[in-house]
Order: C-alpha cells, then sequence, then structure tokens
C-alpha cells in the first residue's frame, strides 16, 4: 500500500522546476499521469485532474488521514502545507490559520464543506470554528484543501481555504467494515460503515461511531464521548446523478486551555478541570435568576448537517450542477479559563494577612503550593445555515463558461457567561480554594488578574446572494487561460444585550447592514508535458464582517490579494507541486475575548508551500512543507508595524516515512511514521511572547491479515514534546500557555467484508 503525498525537493521555483525536469527526463517513458480528481477551485464542483489545475490543492485518502492519527477535524490540516492548525484545544475549538493571513483565534480564513457543499454561512464566529462540528470517521472517502485561488470566486467565497469532505458512495457490491479502538487513556470507540445496491442504479452508505473516553488530559471524569450516524443515497440516471445526505452528530470534549508553565505540572497531560471544579450555579440575568452548568460538557456539536449534491448533463453541451446543505444544532462550549498568573500560598498569606489557607475540602495548603485564578466560562450558541450552489456550463468551441448563483442564509443565537474568576489549587484536578479567598485577593497579590466579568444575549441573522461567471479557454493544446467574477451582496441583522456577567436585560445594539463587493481570478496554466505543468494566477477576495465584527465595533469589509505561481510534476516514483504566494490583508481586529481593545492592521506575507512524494517499490516518502513571512505592515499601535504576524511559524515541515513488509504468504505489515518540525512564533502582535520552536513525532504499524482483518497501533507525540502553540490571549504577560497534548498510545482492531 503506497501512500502519495508530499515531498520537499527545493526552496525555491526554479530549483524545482529544474529538478522536475530532470525527473521527467530520466523517466518520461515510464512515467504515468496523476490522474487524482479534485471538485473544490472548479466551477459548480465540476472535477478536474489535480495535474491539470491552476491552483493550490492538496488531496487526502482516507488511509492517509487514518495513519496520520488524526485526533479532531482540525488535525487533517497537518497535512496540508500553508495552513497552521493548533489542534491542542481538544476535539474542538481549534485555531487555524492559513498563508500567513492573521487570525488569533478560532478560524477566520477557513470553510469546511461536505461533497463541495459549505456546512455554514460564515467562516467563524466567537467560540465557533467549523471543524468543531465536523468529525471524521469511517463514512469519508477523501477529502481536499483548496488554499487562495479561485475560492475567492466560487462556493461561498472563502479567499483563504476550504477544505471539502467527499463521502463514501455505495456500489454494486456490498461491502463494509467494523472497527473497535482502544487507547492508554480510556478510549473506547466502535465504527462501522456499509454500503451497496438497493436497486437498479441506486445505492446507499451509512456508517458512523460511538466514542468515549477520560482525555489524554484526565478531568476525572469521561470528559470525550459522543457519536455520530452518516447517510447517503446516491440514484444513478442515464445522464447524471443525485445524492442525498445527513450527518447527525452529538460529540464533545473537554476545551483544553491555556495552563501556567511555571507550578511543575505536566504539560503533557495537567487538566485544572476536575470533579472539585465540574459544576458551577451561575447567575444568567439581572433579575438574580441562576443555573447550574455542567462542565463536562466541554465544547462540541449537538446536530445535523444534510445535503443534496445534483449534477445533469443536459445534452448540446449543457450541464446543470447544484449542491445544497443545511446545518442546525448547537455549538456550546463551556470552559475552566484561567486569569493572571499562579502565585504561592506564601504570597497570598503576606498579602492578606490570612493565617491558612485551605480549600473548600478543607485540605491546608504549605507556602510553596500555587493557587490562580480560573473562571466557568459558559457560551451557549444556536446555529442554523441553509446554503446553495446552482450552476449551468456551457461548452463553447475551446471555452467552458459557467455562470453560478450562491444563496446562503445562516443564524447565531448565543448566551455567554464569561468571567465568574474564582481562586483554585493550582494542581491536577484541584479544588476551590475556601470562602475566605476571592479573586481579588490574589489579585492584590500581584497575580494581574482582572477579575472581570461579561455576558450577553445576542441574536443574528443574515442573508448572502452571489452571482458569478467563470471561463476556462483551452487555447492551445498545452496552454489554458482560467478566469472568474463574483458579486455578492450581504445582509446582516444583529440584536445585542450584554451586562456585568450576564444579559442585564437593556438593549445595547440593534444593526442591520448592507455590503457588496466584487472578487476575481485570473490564471494561466501551461503543460510543458503529459507530467509537467505551470501557472500563475491572481486573486482578489474579501471577507464580510460578521456578529461578533459587528459586536465589536469592526465593520471592515476585508479585502485580500494573493499572487500564485506553481510547479506541477507527476512521475511513475516521482510527485512534486510547488507554490509560491503573495497576499495583501486590507485589515482585521485582534483576538475575540480580550481584555485589551481591538487593534486595526495590515499584513503581507510571503511563501513558498511544497508537497510531494517519493515511492520506490515497497518504500515511500512524503513530505510536506511551508515557508513564510508574515509580518504587519500598517497598525493603529505604531511599534507592531514590522512584526511577525501572531501565532504563525515561518516554517513547517512535515517528514513521513512508510515501509511495506510481507508476512508470510497471506499478510502485510506498514511500518510508518511522521516528524513534524514547527518554527518559532509569538503570541501577540507586539512579538513579546516567543512561543519556541518544537519537534513532534509519531509512529505506528498496521498489519493486514488475509483480505479482510487488520489491527493497528499507533504512537502520538512518541517524544512526549510541549510544544505550546499559544500563550495566553487575554493577559500575554501571564506566564500561561497551550501545550500540544503529550504522548499516547492507540490500538485498533477491524474487519472488512
Amino acid at each position: 500500500m503506497n501512500l502519495r503525498k508530499n515531498f520537499l525537493k527545493s526552496t525555491t521555483a526554479i530549483v524545482i522546476a529544474v529538478s522536475a525536469q530532470a525527473a521527467l527526463a530520466a523517466d518520461e517513458e515510464e512515467a504515468a499521469v496523476f490522474e487524482e480528481i479534485v471538485v473544490m477551485g472548479t466551477p459548480g464542483g465540476a472535477g478536474l485532474a489535480k495535474q491539470d489545475a491552476s491552483f493550490a490543492i492538496t488531496t487526502m485518502s482516507s488511509d492517509e488521514m487514518n495513519m496520520a492519527g488524526v485526533k479532531s477535524t482540525a488535525e487533517v490540516f497537518t497535512l496540508v502545507p500553508g495552513v497552521w492548525a493548533e489542534s491542542s484545544g481538544g476535539v474542538a475549538g481549534a485555531n487555524i490559520d492559513v498563508r500567513g493571513l492573521p487570525g488569533g483565534g478560532d478560524a477566520p480564513f477557513v470553510t469546511m464543506s461536505i461533497n463541495g457543499a459549505p456546512i455554514y454561512g460564515t467562516e467563524m464566529l466567537s467560540f465557533f470554528e467549523q471543524s468543531s462540528i465536523f468529525r471524521v470517521d469511517e463514512t469519508i472517502a477523501s477529502a481536499e484543501a483548496l488554499r487562495g485561488g479561485p475560492n475567492a470566486v466560487f462556493s461561498n467565497g472563502e479567499p483563504g481555504v476550504t477544505l471539502n469532505f467527499n463521502l463514501k458512495k455505495g456500489g454494486e457490491e456490498t461491502e463494509g467494515r467494523v472497527k473497535y479502538s482502544g487507547s492508554d487513556y480510556g478510549l473506547q470507540r466502535f465504527d462501522a460503515v456499509l454500503s451497496g445496491a438497493l436497486g437498479e442504479g441506486l445505492y446507499y452508505m451509512i456508517g458512523g461511531y460511538v466514542s468515549s473516553s477520560s482525555g489524554i488530559r484526565d478531568a476525572e471524569f469521561n470528559s470525550e464521548t459522543g457519536y455520530q450516524i452518516t447517510a447517503q443515497l446516491t440514484k444513478e440516471f442515464d445522464n447524471g446523478e443525485i445524492n442525498v445526505w445527513s450527518r447527525v452528530t452529538d460529540d464533545h470534549g473537554q476545551w483544553y486551555l491555556p495552563m501556567a508553565l511555571n507550578t511543575g505540572n505536566d504539560l503533557g497531560s495537567f487538566s485544572q478541570l476536575g470533579n472539585a471544579t465540574r459544576f458551577r450555579t451561575l447567575q444568567v440575568n439581572a433579575a438574580g435568576d441562576t443555573e447550574d452548568f455542567d462542565f463536562a460538557d466541554g465544547r462540541g456539536w449537538k446536530g445535523s448537517v444534510s445535503g443534496v449534491n445534483a449534477n445533469f448533463d443536459l445534452g448540446n453541451g449543457f450541464e446543470v450542477r447544484d449542491n445544497m446543505s443545511f446545518t442546525k444544532g448547537d455549538a456550546d462550549t463551556f470552559g475552566f479559563v484561567p486569569d493572571g498568573s499562579p502565585i504561592t500560598v506564601g504570597a497570598l498569606r503576606t498579602s492578606s494577612g490570612a493565617a491558612t489557607v485551605s480549600t473548600l475540602g478543607g485540605t491546608a495548603l504549605g507556602d510553596a503550593e500555587y493557587v490562580q485564578n480560573y473562571g466557568h466560562w459558559v457560551v451557549k450558541k444556536d446555529l442554523e445555515s441553509f446554503t446553495n450552489d446552482l450552476s449551468i456550463n456551457k461548452e463553447v468551441g475551446d471555452h467552458s463558461i459557467t455562470v453560478g448563483y450562491y444563496r446562503a442564509s445562516w443564524s447565531a443565537d448565543d448566551f455567554w457567561t464569561l468571567g465568574n474568576f474564582t481562586p483554585v489549587h493550582n494542581v491536577a484536578n484541584g479544588d476551590f480554594l475556601d470562602n475566605s479567598v476571592s479573586c481579588s485577593d490574589l489579585q492584590d497579590a500581584g497575580s494581574g488578574s482582572g477579575c472581570w466579568a461579561f455576558g450577553i444575549n445576542s441574536a443574528g441573522d443574515a442573508t448572502a446572494d452571489a452571482l458569478y461567471i467563470a471561463d476556462s479557454w483551452q487555447a492551445t493544446d498545452e496552454l489554458r487561460f482560467d478566469v472568474g467574477l463574483r458579486k455578492e451582496w450581504l445582509e446582516l441583522n444583529y440584536v445585542l444585550d450584554a451586562g456585568p456577567g450576564y444579559p442585564d436585560g437593556v438593549r445595547d445594539m440593534a444593526v442591520n447592514l448592507d455590503e457588496n463587493d466584487f472578487a476575481y481570478t485570473v490564471a494561466a496554466n501551461y503543460d510543458v508535458s503529459e507530467d509537467l505543468g505551470v501557472y500563475l494566477r491572481y486573486s482578489d477576495g474579501f471577507l464580510f464582517p460578521h456578529f461578533d465584527d459587528v459586536r465589536e465595533g469592526n465593520l471592515n469589509v476585508n479585502g485580500i490579494q494573493q499572487l500564485e505561481g506553481g510547479v506541477k510534476y507527476s512521475g511513475e516514483f516521482f510527485d512534486l507541486f510547488a507554490t509560491a504566494f503573495y497576499n495583501k490583508n486590507d485589515s482585521f481586529s485582534s483576538v475575540v475575548g480580550s481584555a485589551t481593545a481591538a487593534a486595526a492592521f495590515k499584513t503581507r506575507s510571503i511563501g513558498v508551500e511544497l508537497e510531494g512524494s517519493v515511492t520506490y517499490e515497497a518504500f515511500n516518502l512524503s513530505l510536506i512543507a511551508t515557508l513564510q513571512d508574515a509580518e504587519i505592515t500598517e497598525s493603529t499601535t505604531a511599534s507592531d508595524v514590522g512584526n511577525q504576524v501572531l501565532r504563525q511559524p515561518k516554517f513547517l515541515l512535515r517528514i513521513a516515512p512508510s515501509y511495506e513488509i510481507e508476512i508470510g504468504d497471506n499478510a502485510t505489515a506498514i511500518l510508518y511514521g511522521a516528524a513534524q518540525f514547527v518554527g518559532k512564533r509569538y503570541g501577540d502582535n507586539g512579538n513579546t511572547v516567543e512561543l519556541a520552536s518544537y519537534t513532534k513525532l509519531d509512529a505506528g504499524i498496521l498489519v493486514r491479515t488475509g483480505e479482510n482483518l487488520f489491527f493497528q497501533v499507533s504512537a502520538d507525540n512518541l517524544n512526549d514534546s510541549h510544544g505550546i502553540t499559544e500563550g495566553d490571549p487575554r493577559n500575554p504577560s501571564a506566564p500561561n500557555g497551550r501545550p500540544i497534548l503529550g504522548r499516547s498510545f492507540k490500538f485498533s482492531i477491524g474487519y472488512d467484508f
């Protein structure tokens, strides 16, 4: 089983082109054309051979994602160059950035889709990014990630990255898989998928999982639990096909947050949350009403995503395609969040004059032990989204012309109560301090705590209408020009009731926003030979404000301009896809939830993305790499100008070898591993909080006996790296940070039929 992935051959497009040409000359007669078909970046999702694409796109099979050992959907991005995903927050709640475009929290330039249909109408909201409502399981056939390029024109006009998951389809033969997985952290998970025919031209696929574990950061209870069921019906006609699908998910996990890095706790397994702090009664309105909250609920998704995909050949060169999705559910967040630095009990006693300091459970603490303020944060978010992308394509001579209409409507109803800080004993699963000690006592002792509180009730709804037109002109056998234009109109309505830790019953904001903008893209693709091609593309896109931008007074329409050039080589033993990019971002606002005021700034980024693989007999070596320089060019905070864009490294490198061994007459084993190298980053725009570079090592073995039974053992973070992905976004001076998860082992046994 040979896996095509990514190979680092050079750091410049010139060297890449020379290397690819040399490989072509050596293997010209035996080279095989790369025939993977991609749907992202094509008008209406028409489909195109990856080798022919005039844009940067990464394809991933289900086997590749499985062997990467992804623990969350965001970790799929470890297989994609140009994208930096902080998956240290758990199964949900990642921060994802792309090509140096400024983020600082959640995923403002990331869209996820199923079968080409976006799962939500806008990229992100506060405490919501789209990977939180998607789970990878055995129903996924493949995935593709498109960066920049035609993203700005097609589908929802995402100027950053779109990650699309293609569901498995049924066929004439009945087939399926059952799999059980366990781990050294108490995981129990059962996966199953079944597909086949229901009649002539009618096929089904159904599958899902049920899962439970205490999590690598053990909170003394099963903090990661859930299930998912996915079904798809496919009906084939003489001139087309219709897919109808739905996935129902109820899955959540503990939201891992920054922790004290200087108190001696195990950074790979520490969890402040535990049975002692699991429940909290909080005030929810100005009338004094209270509600009990269970923080075992963590962060996740309880809802459904459904859709329809249709494509038909109408004859006379006309084709029509439609991709629809409907999403509805709750994406709630329950987190235990630090406030300020930890301090010693001795410092607290000196400041407060207390004779002793004890926990609520009655344990007296020594002067050398640490205490810290933590707050129970509640974000209840009711989401709904409907998207539809209808397009008609006509072949006219050497031109393939597409006209499309995209419409999306979405809403979010929120209740928040943030802050609610109280002192706790800073050990794993530590208890509250007794009622004689308050948040302000630690503040007075020099912790730097803010002891603030903020709550809201809000409701927002929006609609987007877009028209787009595209032309793909095959000027010669070797040269193709691709152009696209999009005009989009946004109508957004938002109402807000904010207050001191809870909504106070007074309407603070009611906004009706109408915006419109143009996006366009133009590209040239030249086939040097059957196996070697080059392209150049320019795109001008935009990002409309979302509900939380409106709340924070940021009504800017962000303009994003991107210039890309790429080299593509695909041979029998060697594949290489390389893209150089340059982008500019007009304006943005800093991380949501910060105690400091938002700062508007502009950025530019220049870099190279490399992916490739070398395969020789039973050995495969794949690599991906990103080299980029992203900096702030203008800012309302003058001292930030020239600084590195926060939290994104200048280099990312992933090397993944694998080797297949025959065991006897009827069994094979694949030994595989990966080494990820992450460069230095900064936790703030001021570049005062340095996040050191780190290396993460993974390994595994997959054994197949016969054609049906398989076993797999994998080790994640084998070197037990404590790489820090972020500092404290609300208090950069505090010695808090969020490390990656510690070493863990997982095993699976499965049966294919």
